[in-house]
């Protein structure tokens, strides 16, 4: 009892010390606010419902594989913002990459286009996804909850903890102006040792589950970092980042060329949590049958069980890479490139990169966190 009650103490002091981290750092991080929001034109997206369809030619597009394309003429009421309770008549554009027909009775986010001399005109932006959304995320929680009990619980605090570090310190620290690589590995470091302590506690397990998390996530950084300086790619050339580009020419101090690699940190952390504690809990279970086991044998069954790890692991990191890219990597097999070409484009290096790297992570946290828990089970 004392000793439970111990650790208990420990796990509370660890998470406060956690938390008023978090809150320094979401001090730091956070934007500073506008004293100007608006100017004298702006566009604001506020919900609306759909009251009547005025006129409606959409129809599916066979060419486009059934999508939909077209245009609907509607009056919607807008529910938020400063015109909440106009009714106003908003033009709906569909086409095979954007939109969807609208009927009443719907939910839809509306542009609103306010001018200099106080007109105000509306367009529906998308349909409102709010509800499907939640009804799906209520799903996941039950689905965790009922099937989990209190560690599938305690996991979705995890979750939270997550979620809350990326969004609300590290994207805010990085568009400050943080260095990329360093402000990414302390903010999952932190993600890593918040999420074992609530799942397990502050105990020996644990921490050395954590170790080899923190260990193994760095091997990943130093891997991915070794791989792009060989294939002469970085952050500047991964999809999407030009508009990051033209935020940083126009005075945004963001990092751009360590985004590749802070991306492969992002992406190994969960899987090698997952190894590591898994290692990690299944020594000390080890350890309990047959006390008399020493270092080396313990060390021994540890990696005999990380073996078995390595091949689903590794599967599923490469398989979310390719899952993540499978549009584009369809494109790129539909175009007909040849072997030169496709070897040396920078979309299959970072790919190739972004999945090794992680996997490199995965693989070396086994031995590592494999010879911290027998090193500290033969201690015991």
């Amino acid at each position: 009892m004392k000793k439970a009650i111990f650790e208990n103490k420990n796990t509370v002091i660890l998470l406060l010390v956690c938390a008023i981290i978090f809150l320094a750092g979401f001090y730091f991080a956070k934007p500073e606010a506008e004293e100007n929001p608006f100017a004298a034109e702006y566009s604001e997206y506020e919900k609306a419902k759909i009251t009547m369809v005025l006129s409606d030619n959409t129809e599916r597009d066979e060419s486009s594989d059934g999508g939909w394309r077209g245009e609907q003429l509607l009056l919607a009421e807008v529910l938020s913002g400063q015109y909440k309770g106009e009714t106003l008549q908003v033009s709906n554009f569909v086409g095979p990459l954007y939109g969807v027909p609208l009927y009443e009775g719907d939910g839809a986010v509306l542009i609103i286009s306010t001018y200099e001399d106080g007109a105000h005109t509306a367009t529906v932006y998308e349909f409102n996804r709010t509800a499907a959304l939640a009804v799906v995320i209520v799903l996941f929680l039950a689905a965790a909850v009922i099937v989990g009990g209190k560690t599938g619980a305690k996991s979705l605090a995890g979750l939270l903890v997550t979620l809350a570090s990326l969004f609300l310190i590290l994207l805010p620290a990085l568009m400050k102006g943080a260095p990329t690589l360093p402000t990414v590995f302390a903010v999952c470091a932190y993600i890593a040792v918040v999420s074992l302590a609530i799942l397990g506690g502050v105990q020996k397990k644990t921490v050395c589950a954590m170790l080899g998390t923190v260990s193994g996530t760095a091997l990943a950084m130093i891997f991915g970092l070794l791989a792009q300086s060989l294939a002469r790619i970085d952050g500047l050339r991964v999809p999407d980042v030009e508009p990051l580009l033209q935020l940083r020419q126009t005075g945004t101090p963001i990092g751009l060329t360590g985004l590749l690699v802070g991306g492969v940190i992002i992406s190994a952390l969960g899987a090698v949590m997952d190894v590591t504690m898994g290692i990690s809990s299944s020594l000390f279970e080890v350890s309990a049958a047959n006390p008399q086991l020493g270092q080396k044998e313990l060390f021994r069954s540890g990696m005999n069980i990380g073996r078995d790890m390595v091949g689903t692991m590794t599967n599923t990191l490469i398989l979310a890479f390719l899952g993540s890219s499978f549009v584009l990597i369809l494109y790129l097999y539909s175009i007909g490139l040849s072997t030169h070409q496709l070897l040396s484009s920078a979309y299959l290096s970072i790919e190739v990169i972004s999945g090794i790297s992680s996997s490199i992570g995965v693989i070396l946290s086994i031995p590592i966190t494999a010879f911290i828990t027998a090193k500290a089970l033969a201690k015991k």
